[in-house]
């Protein structure tokens, strides 16, 4: 382990990036002028593209934008984009050397290619067309200033027809029945705009809507649309009609609109998996007899493949001339078991070295019904090479078991396209600091699932509960928590019992998305408030909570909020901007007068501020706790932001520069008058500035597609727990503590 983090090469290393991350702070603003310095001669940069709309000031450029072809660099603070000045260090020839490496970096400028403009104007003219602005007038021309281009779209909007009446023309019988009732909802109304786009939507929204009622292989091709718009100057008199036969075909092709029922269903799979039949049926929500419905289709295929046991699910349908389709659903199987492993690690230039890591075995099937059970081991060591006194070790193991059902409600009750699980978790975690050992059993009970499609994910557990019990306390440090009792509260054997809630929802589903996504993730916990009801038949303790078996109950309300952000950065998947904004409080009254120590917030390490190792920042102001040989600062509120610039390299490398700021604080304040200096420790808009942290950073990453690893140092910029002058520059970011080495699996945010 000493080999791999050498804690001298760590500081010439610190030194060195700081050096050059310095060079380029400064050279910044006096390139920044330069953003053409690699264009070739001839070539212009395209600098910007401008839509004017000349007749209607009403109507937003955001619908022509889609449709110019060539699109101008982006910009990201007040029309400047640094990473495009960075790219024209590397000069006309940069294919070597440091040109070379500002390219990987940067972005390069869009060249400017007039037969782009011919193109888009045709593009935004077919556009309005559709849009029903019809005639419309668009010219594109040019403006040259040195060596950038600004392109200016002039639009005319065309003329508009309104719907002055509708004609519907379907074939007879159950088909016009059924077409009729449901005319209301027939979005193409009487006084509407006529347009392409509206009456080709309404067209995908009905033929919906009759695969959902029986009329198997129903497509929006079988409307057809006619309008006049000659018998009247500024209306127009539509005619929708539903043929026998689609668009692409000719009369003599036309069949009958008839509904079909659901025949045969067949599920088949692999002899070799043991799987109970009866739960495939329970997820099957097509029935044999009932009329067709593409959304049991559908259903089905979701429900299938959310078991995640099965490489795919192919469902067949098979009409014939009887009005009947058969069912033919076809599953192949997946790997039913695996492991996997993670490591973390970090030190710092006191010498502090952590590791942990995690193994973790997974069956997907171990009951033959879809039922997942993972086990985990987990350990975190940290220590000092040089004392073998500081030390810290943490063992744990935790099983979970994830069934596809919902316990106390049959699966008839849903018919959605995802079904819940229920989740029964255990667990058990030992902990040997120099201070006290602490032994902590989990158990947990509740539901998740998934909405959207797999884009929002949800968490509710009922019961929580959690019992934890310190040995082994040190003398000198249990004096030390006698003079606090603030700390001594949150140290101490306690038993938790509540109920949590988590939402999670991201416009990307991918373990690791190459498109831009956000996400926002909400999680409630509350404990003590069902015990509290039972305080009158309960003892006190020796320090006078509620106890139940001598052992007090916490009583405490705690929420988290994440927002995240990640923009990529042109054509390269690894070229992005990530940024994410996070806030927590929890907040200890009734049987409590602080937060356990377990739900307490901390700050540093491998995914929060880097600059600091985990759990060695704040509250507040505060300096490094002597109650601890291994950092253990924490507090009852969090707030932090972090952005991040990742970069390809080359080969399957990509770098990272980034920024973070934040800090954790105490919120329930002690009763006795506190000195100035002692009140930063505790959250306060008017003091927010003192005591808010920040450091910057670079980072290397091995991006595998399916894993990324990654290392990152973090340097301290601010550090709110110094006296004197609490700005840290370059000169001292080689000392002592002013930096912090982590290793990590994926990326921090």
């Amino acid at each position: 382990m000493s080999s791999f983090f050498p804690d001298l090469s760590f500081r010439k290393a610190a030194s060195t990036v700081a050096k050059v991350v310095a060079a380029i702070a400064m050279m910044l603003p006096a390139a920044s002028c330069s953003s053409t310095r690699s264009l070739a001669d001839g070539e212009y940069r395209l600098a910007a593209n401008k839509v004017r709309i000349t007749n209607d000031d009403k109507f937003s450029v955001k619908e022509i934008q889609p449709y110019i072809k060539q699109k101008a660099n982006t910009y990201l603070i007040f029309g400047w984009n640094p990473f495009l000045n960075v790219y024209n260090w590397s000069g006309q020839n940069g294919e070597k050397g440091m040109g070379k490496f500002f390219r990987k970096i940067g972005v390069a400028p869009v060249v400017y290619q007039p037969s782009q403009v011919t193109s888009s104007v045709e593009n935004i003219e077919r556009h309005l067309e559709y849009l029903g602005y019809y005639g419309s007038k668009v010219d594109g021309f040019a403006e040259v200033d040195g060596k950038n281009v600004e392109v200016t779209y002039d639009v005319t909007l065309g003329k508009r027809y309104r719907i002055d009446g509708i004609e519907f023309d379907v074939p007879e019988g159950s088909f016009r029945e059924d077409f009729m009732a449901d005319s209301s909802n027939i979005s193409v109304k009487k006084g509407d705009w006529l347009s392409e786009s509206a009456l080709e939507a309404e067209s995908e929204r009905s033929a919906a809507y009759f695969r959902q009622n029986g009329y198997f292989g129903f497509t929006k091709n079988y409307f057809f649309f006619e309008a006049d718009t000659l018998h009247k100057g500024d209306s127009s008199f539509l005619k929708m009609s539903v043929r026998e036969y689609t668009r692409n075909q000719t009369p003599e092709s036309a069949r009958p609109l008839k509904k079909f029922n659901f025949g045969d269903v067949n599920i088949s799979y692999d002899s070799s998996l043991k799987f109970r039949e009866s739960i495939l049926k329970d997820l099957c929500t097509i029935e044999p007899g009932s009329p067709y419905n593409e959304n049991d289709v559908n259903r089905t295929y979701s429900r299938l493949s959310s078991l995640r046991l099965f490489n795919g699910v192919n469902i067949e349908l098979t009409p014939n001339d009887s009005s009947i389709v058969d069912c033919d659903i076809r599953l192949s199987e997946s790997k039913t078991q695996g492991f996997k492993v993670d490591m973390e690690g970090s030190t710092n230039s006191n010498g502090l070295i952590g590791v942990s890591p995690q193994f973790s075995y997974f069956h997907k099937n171990i009951f033959h019904g879809g039922e997942w059970l993972n086990l985990s081991f987990l350990g975190n060591f940290q220590f000092k090479m040089d004392d073998s006194n500081v030390k810290s070790n943490e063992f744990g193991v935790s099983s979970s078991l994830s069934l596809p059902k919902f316990f106390g409600l049959p699966m008839s009750r849903f018919r959605n396209r995802e079904m819940p699980r229920t989740e029964i978790n255990a667990s058990y975690n030992y902990q040997n600091r120099p201070e006290y050992t602490r032994n902590i059993i989990s158990l947990s009970y509740g539901y998740t699932g998934s909405l959207k499609n797999g884009h929002f994910l949800y968490q509710i557990f009922p019961v929580q509960a959690k019992f934890v019990k310190l040995t082994s306390l040190d003398e000198a440090f249990f004096d030390k928590l006698k003079s606090n009792p603030l700390i001594m509260y949150a140290y101490q054997s306690h038993f938790d019992q509540g109920s949590g809630i988590m939402g999670y929802y991201t416009t990307a589903k991918e373990m690791n998305p190459k498109t831009s996504y956000r996400y926002i993730r909400m999680q409630l916990d509350a404990s003590g408030n069902f015990l509290s009801l039972f305080n009158r038949w309960m003892e006190y303790d020796i320090i006078g909570q509620k106890a139940i078996w001598a052992t007090p109950y916490s009583q405490y309300a705690r929420a988290e909020l994440t927002l995240g952000n990640t923009i990529k950065l042109g054509e390269t998947p690894n070229h992005a901007l990530a940024m994410r904004l996070l806030g927590g409080f929890g907040y200890a009254y009734g049987n409590s007068s602080r937060l356990p120590f377990d739900k307490q917030f901390y700050s540093g390490g491998a995914n929060s501020m880097r600059g600091w190792q985990a759990r060695a920042l704040g509250p507040g102001n505060s300096k490094m706790d002597d109650y601890f040989v291994i950092p253990s600062q924490t507090g009852d509120m969090k707030l932090e932001a972090n952005l991040e610039y990742r970069f390809p390299m080359f080969w399957k490398l990509c770098g990272a520069l980034f920024t973070d700021v934040g800090n954790i604080w105490g919120l329930n304040r002690p009763d006795y008058e506190m000195e100035p200096e002692e009140k930063l420790k505790f959250f306060s808009f008017s003091t927010l500035g003192k005591t808010i942290a920040a450091n910057w950073g670079f980072g290397v990453r091995v991006d595998l597609n399916f894993l990324v690893l990654r290392i990152d140092t973090g340097v301290k910029l601010y550090d709110p727990s110094l006296d004197g002058s609490r700005w840290i520059g370059p000169r001292d970011w080689r000392k002592q503590d002013s930096f912090a080495l982590h290793f990590g699996v994926g990326y921090p945010f």
